[in-house]
């Protein structure tokens, strides 16, 4: 009786000592075990720590030896040139690894998240083996869920700075903004302003770092009314530039922070009926293809998007199999695509 009592407390606490620990109820416990957000955000931390505290394994989320050869890509959105680039990127390395992908658009959280419990009930159902995230912001209970199931993920260029440890890619966005700005001072330019995305979001605050890094370097004033955020948004970039244009000394370049921004900003001078890049130059940031159609043809800063996703594929695969990747953070480089939106600055 002894050794049989042994073998049952080495086997580990069973839920309802687990549920007894944390003060609630069975089902309330099974339920922050297997990831279901209807559960309070205190009642979650208390039985999590109650799991930590007592030693509960929980159950593999598979069987590493019988791994399922599917993923899950859950991107920002499926209307954009930057997702093709993305699911371009995934879809071949993932025919290299033998994978299959699955295809999310978004994590709506404008729902109480009941859109975000059903991709979550999804993904238990269909036995995923790794998840990557493309431009998505996730909230602590599922950066919890996933860690709580064992499931392996990567961010794509994440909007957020990650919690420690996460695995994450992206480009070099602070070089981006210096490459940027360099080549607009090298073309004898000094009044550069630039519309940036969102404030205090990753991508767009390095970039705007960069920008200010090289005006320093060239020891060119750094003036805040140049600074202008318009978070990504195409037409908000419009009216940020007619602010611009406004000033009592305008820019004669201005540094956009996304080619889709470019678009607004494009509109916003032919209003004023200014010329590129005889009056004022313009230059971006992507290389979507966009910018080789706009007229005239957009200067930009290439970031990898495609190979920024088959990065993470590569990744997730490694983890996948036990692996854990030196880094937790792979920035791609960006390069200078010169086209047709700069030129020198303008005499006065």
């Amino acid at each position: 009786m002894v050794r049989s009592g042994s073998a049952r407390v080495a086997a580990g606490p069973t839920l309802a000592v687990v549920a007894r620990e944390a003060g609630v109820s069975v089902p309330t416990a099974s339920k922050v075990v297997n990831g279901r957000e209807d559960v309070a955000p205190e009642t979650r931390r208390r039985v999590t720590e109650a799991l930590d505290r007592l030693g509960y394994v929980r159950r593999p989320r598979f069987d590493v030896a019988k791994v399922p050869a599917l993923i899950d890509l859950v991107v920002h959105s499926l209307g954009t040139s930057w997702s093709g680039a993305v699911l371009h990127g995934v879809e071949a390395a993932a025919h290299d690894a033998g994978l299959e992908v699955v295809v999310s658009a978004g994590l709506d959280r404008t729902r109480g998240g009941r859109r975000e419990q059903g991709w979550l009930d999804k993904l238990m159902a269909r036995g995923s083996s790794g998840v990557l995230f493309h431009l998505a912001e996730l909230t602590p209970a599922q950066y919890a869920w996933l860690t709580q199931h064992r499931i392996p993920f990567v961010m794509i260029d994440p909007v957020l700075e990650p919690p420690s440890g996460v695995v994450s890619v992206g480009a070099a966005n602070w070089q981006g903004g210096v490459t940027a700005t360099e080549h607009l001072l090298a073309l004898g330019h000094e009044r550069i302003a630039v519309v940036a995305g969102h404030q205090h979001k990753m991508c767009s605050s390095a970039r705007v770092a960069g920008y200010r890094s090289a005006l320093a370097s060239a020891g060119v004033r750094h003036r805040p009314e140049y600074v202008r955020h318009a978070g990504f948004d195409e037409s908000v970039a419009r009216r940020r530039m007619l602010d611009l244009l406004d000033l009592p000394e305008p820019p004669t370049a201005v540094f956009v922070c996304s080619d889709r921004m470019t678009l607004g900003v494009y509109e916003a001078l032919v209003q004023r009926e200014l010329r590129v890049p005889d009056d004022i130059s313009v230059i971006g940031f992507d290389d979507l293809p966009e910018s080789r159609w706009l007229a005239p043809a957009l200067t930009t800063v290439r970031q990898p998007l495609s190979e920024m996703a088959a990065t993470a594929l590569r990744l997730l695969v490694r983890m996948r199999d036990g692996e854990r990747p030196e880094s937790t953070r792979t920035e791609l480089s960006t390069r200078l695509v010169r086209r047709a939106s700069t030129g020198p600055a303008p005499v006065t």
